[in-house]
Formats: C-alpha cells, structure tokens, sequence
C-alpha cells in the first residue's frame, strides 16, 4: 500500500511547473539530510576519501548540496515517468552528437555514470535519436516497484531492459543485432568480473565488462553525462566524442582510463554525483572497511 501511495504522489507531482518541483525537491533533500543519517554518513565518508584536501567544513557544505539534488532527482522521477514526450523534449537539452549510434555500423556503447540526472540520460536516448536503446537495471525486492520502474524506463518505447541476475547472452544477441548499450559502469557489484582499480586515488572494485565487451563485439563507446540544472531549467545531456583509446587489449588499464574520466566529470559537478552509494564497500583481501 505504501508503494502504490508514493507512486501516485508522484504521478499528481508530475502535473506541477518544473520550477515547483524543483523548490519541492529541494526541500526534500534537506530533510533527507537531517533523518537518513546512514546514507548521509556514506556520503561524507565518500567524500572525505575522494577530497581529502578538502576542510571537514567544505565536505559538508559539498554535502548537504548532494542531498538537494538527491532529492530532486528522486522526486522528478515521476516527470520521466509519466509526463508527455512533447514536455520532455522541451525540458532536455541535448548537446553533442546524439545521433552516432543511428549512423555507426558498429554498435554502440553510451557510458553512462551515476550523475543524479542519470534516468534523463537515458530518456535522451529514446527521445532523440532511433537507435533502440537497452540497457540492465537492479531488480527490485518491491514487485509494485519493480514493475513501476521498469514501466517508466520503456514506456517512450525503441527500449528493452535486462535485470542484471537474467542479462547475459540476451543482451549480447540484442547488441549485435545493432541495439545501442546504454551502460552504467562506475557501482561496487563485487569482485566478479572486476578489478581494484584507482579511483580518487583509493582502490574501487570496477567492472572490466564495458571494455570487454566493447572489445568482444567491436563497439564504439560514446560517454554520455547528464546534469540537473538549477530551478525550472530542465536538464542537459552531453554526449561526447566516442573514445579512440577504449577499448585496448588491457582490460585493467581501460577500467582505470574510465574511472579517471569519471573523476574529472565529477570535479566539474561534485555536488551531483551518487555520493550515497558505497563505492568503496568491497575492499582488496585483508583489508578492513572503509565504512565502519
């Protein structure tokens, strides 16, 4: 019952103007800042290993700026959800060459990471170009939520979407019939197909699949970031010149090319990256956590 509550919140939410969303989102963040003392514990650990030259006074402020567009990402999600493409389209701007997968005879990769306008990223892909977009998403232990999410991620159709415990050789075959991968590769998922691998200097499990897979079925990767932009702006989706290095014949080395990449987006845009997340949660044989 409570799931089917907040998802019709969000569905009468949508209908508002942007700008009062955004003002509502905001709100939001903040008190999340003060009751989730878990995950806003996560985020200044997270920042205190990534910033160290920052003041204990700086990471806080860099903070509690994460959690208000945390919460404005949260309570958007119903305008991705339910809102028209028309309204969508007018919210979203998208820069760079949006249009790479649609012309390549090779199939695409857009490397994604986890900025907090990540669910508009992916909405770009189906809104503003033809390639058909797939792409693997965490299965989710709510069965109401499960099927909400997945309804609002294929809804603007040219879309599939794998969980991750079922996507192996399905996805493989849908990349090389040509689908476009639109892949989120910077989360701690464990050791398996992964390495430790540099990021803000302290060792990260980081999965080696984008770029054997990239090698294995000779694909174009394509970054992709997306940004919130401040009150009734919308949005904004770069999409970058496909990598002419990635991927190489050393999977550990693009891992680590890719992570350095990341680091430099979130320098440009600190305060919106999923700093609540546990990035650093597996840790190497022997070493203790990270986290308490």
């Amino acid at each position: 019952m409570g799931t089917r509550a907040l998802l019709a919140a969000l569905w009468l939410f949508h209908w508002l103007p942007l700008r009062v969303q955004a003002a509502c989102g905001s709100a939001f963040g903040r008190l999340g800042w003060h009751l989730v003392r878990s995950r806003r514990r996560i985020a200044l650990r997270n920042l205190e290993l990534c910033f160290p030259e920052l003041s204990t006074d700086e990471r806080t402020h860099l903070a509690r700026e994460h959690f208000r567009w945390l919460g404005r990402s949260l309570l958007e999600r119903g305008l991705l959800w339910y809102a028209s493409p028309a309204r969508l389209r007018r919210l979203i701007r998208v820069e760079g060459d949006v249009h790479l997968a649609e012309r390549s005879d090779k199939p695409v990769m857009w490397l994604a990471p986890h900025f907090m306008a990540l669910d508009v990223a992916g909405a770009s892909v189906l809104l503003f170009q033809g390639r058909k977009g797939i792409s693997i998403y965490q299965r989710q232990s709510d069965p109401v939520l499960d099927a909400a999410l997945r309804r609002g991620r294929l809804r603007l159709g040219n879309a599939e979407i794998f969980s991750r415990d079922e996507a192996g050789k399905a996805l493989m075959r849908a990349i090389r019939r040509g689908d476009g991968f639109f892949n989120l590769p910077d989360m701690d998922f464990g050791t398996r197909d992964a390495a430790f691998v540099p990021f803000f200097g302290v060792l990260a499990v980081t999965l080696l699949a984008p770029s054997r897979l990239a090698k294995a079925l000779d694909m174009i990767v394509q970054p992709v970031v997306a940004e919130i932009l401040p009150g009734g702006q919308g949005y904004r989706v770069r999409y970058e010149p496909p990598w002419t290095d990635f991927p190489s014949d050393d999977p550990v080395a693009d891992s680590a090319r890719m992570n350095r990449w990341i680091e430099s987006e979130i320098r440009r845009n600190p305060a919106q990256y999923l700093w609540v997340h546990r990035r650093f949660k597996t840790r190497p044989p022997g070493e203790p956590s990270l986290y308490g």
